[in-house]
């Protein structure tokens, strides 16, 4: 659609905590509307690339008898599809309001903004038996999710994130988490 540019700039200014993450998206799904649903499975299948050692860390942690929960400011069309595709557990995410094919330029239902991540964290622990939670994030939308977190992991992350993290990756893949725990 040509607004790249301006979408990233929305983000790379919520990311940095300049703007609120929920004007951040408002104004960043308003510029969606007309678009296609269609238009969202080629971005799935041309543009979604996972962080490098993302399914190593996955299957790391799974394999110790890890839960795994994806809580992201995007949306449930991209979510939904990478829980099965790397067998998330669970994942919570913005819904795109559609109407007739067709994208609104608004969010249906609630936000998932930073509170609602670490909601859905304690939320988990409270249904899970007792054991470590490790939050991994980048931007500052992620620091009440840290907070949550028994271990908080700034991955290729802002400064403000990096500041208030218990470790922080910058050179290595996702993978390098789970050896934090080797």
């Amino acid at each position: 659609l040509g607004i790249k540019p301006e979408v990233s700039a929305i983000t790379e200014s919520a990311m940095r905590g300049e703007i609120d993450f929920r004007e951040s998206l408002a104004r960043r799904v308003a510029l969606l509307k007309g678009l296609p649903v269609s238009a969202l499975q080629r971005v799935y299948d041309e543009r979604l690339r996972l962080s490098p050692g993302a399914e190593r860390m996955l299957d790391r942690f799974h394999a110790a008898g890890a839960h795994s929960l994806l809580v992201s400011g995007g949306f449930t069309f991209f979510t939904e599809r990478l829980k099965t595709r790397v067998g998330l557990h669970h994942t919570l995410s913005n819904v795109l309001d559609v109407n007739e094919g067709t994208l609104t330029g608004r969010v249906a239902g609630d936000i998932v903004d930073a509170e609602a991540k670490a909601g859905a964290l304690r939320d988990l622990r409270g249904r899970l038996p007792a054991g470590l939670a490790v939050a991994i994030g980048d931007g500052a939308n992620d620091l009440p999710l840290f907070r949550a977190a028994d271990v908080s992991v700034a991955y290729r992350a802002k400064p403000v994130v990096r500041a208030q993290a218990t470790h922080a990756l910058d050179h290595s893949g996702l993978d390098g988490v789970a050896n934090l725990f080797a």
